[in-house]
């Protein structure tokens, strides 16, 4: 018994230290690193910034000024609360002092300036697939923007949902940072859309069904399924009978301009605040958006329970 108690000690503590390097996080930059600081276009990074959708989740609640990024925005989930943090030039409470190599290994490797990993809350699965330009382009403009004092509160997780290490373990399953890439075989307005939607648009990450460790069901992605906020049914997008087959290009473009259906009806939720974003871009942005969407293949997703 002496003996296999001491396998087992030494097992758990060889399976601990495996643990703890394969957990670690893997930035794609140096912290602090300043190769990418020249350049930056700010008009491009406007664009950038709506159409990856940032204030819908970062600006400060109670008031109208989508530009004011102070976070304290609360996001449900089945793993507990999550809170936007701030993102505007604060020195101190927000950004302010981060550079551009900073941001990028927070969108696209979901790594802090201090090493520690975010959480997929912060849809960095797909903000992975982005230009390192554009998050160039992005950080000039959110660079121009009003700092705003006060931190936003920490997450409200229970244990083991609180231990962010544990998140190096959940990205070795589950993420595959790559960029989209463009396919000779299309468009290039069918390939802009490709970039638009499935990177700074993140639009599989609501318009998709999640396992219980709350990654994308890969085979359903696009099919639609419950609210990752738990605030009902989010539809499917795809070409299927129960998607949006019946659309045209025009109907998407007309949803993304304007949030209204083919039927007149009037998006609500946070689908209405992405239609905000998305009315800030430029109108052959959402075309190609719309060229995309619509070539998406019909999948289906779980079924919608009973009203």
């Amino acid at each position: 018994m002496r003996r296999l108690l001491t396998i087992l000690i030494v097992l758990g503590v060889i399976a601990a230290v495996a643990g703890w390097f394969l957990s670690a996080p893997k930035p794609l930059f140096a912290a602090g690193d300043k190769s990418l600081e020249s350049g930056g276009n700010v008009e491009r990074g406007r664009q950038v910034f709506f159409a990856g959708g940032c204030a819908s989740c970062h600006a400060t609640p109670g008031q109208s000024d989508r530009l004011k990024l102070g976070g304290g925005v609360e996001m449900p989930s089945p793993f507990g609360s999550f809170y936007t943090p701030n993102i505007s030039p604060h020195p101190t409470d927000g950004i302010g002092n981060w550079t551009v190599a900073d941001l990028a290994n927070a969108m696209m490797a979901g790594v802090a300036p201090d090493g520690s990993h975010f959480y997929p809350a912060f849809p960095y699965t797909s903000y992975a697939g982005a230009k390192i330009d554009d998050i160039r382009d992005l950080m000039a403009f959110l660079r121009t923007l009003e700092p705003v004092a006060g931190k936003a509160r920490d997450h409200a997780l229970p244990f083991p949902f609180n231990i962010r290490r544990g998140l190096g373990l959940w990205k070795l399953v589950f993420f595959r940072p790559e960029p989209v890439r463009d396919d000779p075989a299309q468009t290039p307005e069918w390939n802009r859309g490709h970039y638009l939607v499935e990177s700074l648009g993140h639009c599989a990450e609501c318009h998709s069904p999640r396992n219980v460790l709350g990654a994308i069901v890969a085979a359903q992605r696009f099919a639609g399924g419950p609210d990752p906020e738990g605030k009902g049914w989010v539809p499917n997008i795809t070409q299927s009978e129960n998607g949006l087959k019946t659309w045209d290009k025009a109907d998407f473009v007309q949803l993304l301009e304007f949030g209204l259906t083919p039927e007149a009806d009037t998006v609500g939720g946070s689908m209405g605040s992405v239609v905000k974003n998305m009315a800030e871009l430029p109108k052959p942005d959402l075309e190609a958006m719309a060229t995309f969407l619509k070539s998406l293949p019909a999948r289906e997703g779980p079924p919608k329970p009973a009203k």
